[in-house]
């Protein structure tokens, strides 16, 4: 069986998801024609050779509609030969992107291929697919569907945690991001976007510098509302043990909405050398999991769990964690059941301060666990997503030394 490597890796910096945010003027497809290119510059890529290109998305209508990964690779000048698909699996599309393209040349049928996600929230809203797991009163009562924000709640409430810890967890993301970005701990991977103003967008822009618990504990709890108008019940009814849903978190304790791309260029052993590149690591291993909709968003420490097992690891083998900040909750609960320190998981920060690009995050966490493993000199990474209707990838990597 060949190896899936990891040759390269970009991103664009992520822009708030609103009007306001600096990507809001570009749309996704040109977002991932400026990666296409801007990967194939980097690396000298023959682009003719490339077999597929595979990207997330979570809202696949409007301008997220039409396969924009055949319509990007077509703008992007690579050839009416090379291919290109988008999946949706919420939240962990762009994980799971990698995940199945790495398989793919695990088995042999592929041997270059890149993969990765977009979200242009700003340009395409959440929920605007309208599909019935949102708008259809039926479904969402027989499948026990509840708002994210419902969903961590429950699952504070059922942890024990309490609103002081939420808001130590989110004080801390921040000053992660702030220092990260302020040592250049993401510098290798963004491609700097040139926007209509003459300025030049290369940070991501919604980490807020100085943030603290104290300040955090004056936001009023962002969910009391949804729970009173139906969603609480919905909640109790599949965990009565949880007697009443505590609503502890806040807009500084869930992830950030956000504009952004990325993509990762991967290949076998054959492929890299054609190509001339130096592999930077090997996807090990990949796992999918799902959990009940209401509680949901443990899906993705489950396939945390399960990959490491399948590798036949310990949580202690894995020397860095890259897990979307889903809500203070979640990551609370994963430190606390995995023994994982401050130190390993999100050491540069995540979602809730860096913003949370729905289909492009899974792939932007791939790449920051293999830059931070390559800065600490580690040798395992594991990067994982939960997402809605309690789904959850994740992707174990190993880097491979210079």
């Amino acid at each position: 069986m060949a190896e899936a490597l990891v040759l390269d890796y970009v991103r664009t910096a992520r822009g708030k998801g609103s009007p306001r945010g600096s990507l809001h003027g570009i749309g996704p497809v040109d977002l991932v024609v400026r990666l296409q290119k801007a990967l194939a510059e980097r690396t000298d890529l023959d682009t003719s050779r490339v077999q597929d290109v595979v990207v997330g998305s979570a809202s696949q209508v409007d301008e997220q509609g039409a396969n924009l990964a055949r319509t990007a690779t077509l703008l992007a000048g690579w050839g009416h030969g090379v291919p290109g698909g988008v999946l949706n699996r919420f939240c962990a599309s762009g994980i799971d992107a990698v995940a199945q393209t790495a398989g793919r040349i695990r088995g042999g049928d592929l041997n270059l291929a890149v993969a990765g996600g977009v979200e242009s929230v700003s340009r395409v809203a959440m929920f605007s697919d309208r599909g019935p797991l949102w708008n259809d009163p039926a479904t969402i009562q027989a499948v026990g569907s509840v708002h994210m924000g419902i969903a961590a709640d429950l699952n504070a409430t059922l942890a024990g945690l309490t609103r002081e810890e939420l808001d130590a967890y989110g004080a801390e993301t921040q000053r992660k991001a702030a220092a990260g970005w302020d040592a250049g701990h993401h510098d290798g991977a963004i491609v700097p976007i040139a926007l209509d103003d003459g300025t030049v967008f290369a940070r991501d822009e919604l980490i807020r510098p100085g943030t603290t618990p104290e300040g955090l504990a004056k936001f009023p709890p962002a969910f009391t509302e949804l729970g009173a108008q139906g969603q609480d019940a919905i909640a109790l009814a599949a965990h009565p043990e949880a007697g009443e849903i505590r609503h502890l978190h806040t807009v500084g304790t869930s992830p950030a909405l956000a504009d952004g791309a990325a993509l990762l260029l991967l290949g076998d052993a054959d492929a890299a050398k054609a190509a001339g590149l130096r592999p930077r690591a090997r996807i090990v291993a990949s796992a999918t999991a799902a959990t009940d909709p209401v509680i949901m968003l443990t899906a993705g420490q489950q396939a945390v769990e399960a990959v490491i097992a399948r590798a036949g690891l310990a949580p202690d083998d894995i020397d860095v964690y890259e897990f979307a900040e889903a809500f203070s909750a979640l990551c609370l609960k994963l430190r606390r059941d995995l023994g994982v320190g401050p130190d390993r998981l999100n050491p540069n920060g995540g979602t809730i301060a860096m913003g949370h690009a729905f289909g492009a995050t899974g792939a932007i966490m791939v790449g920051g666990c293999l830059a931070e493993l390559e800065r600490r000199e580690g040798r395992y990474g594991v990067a994982a997503v939960s997402g809605a209707a309690g789904l959850g990838v994740a992707v174990l990597i190993e880097r491979i030394p210079a």
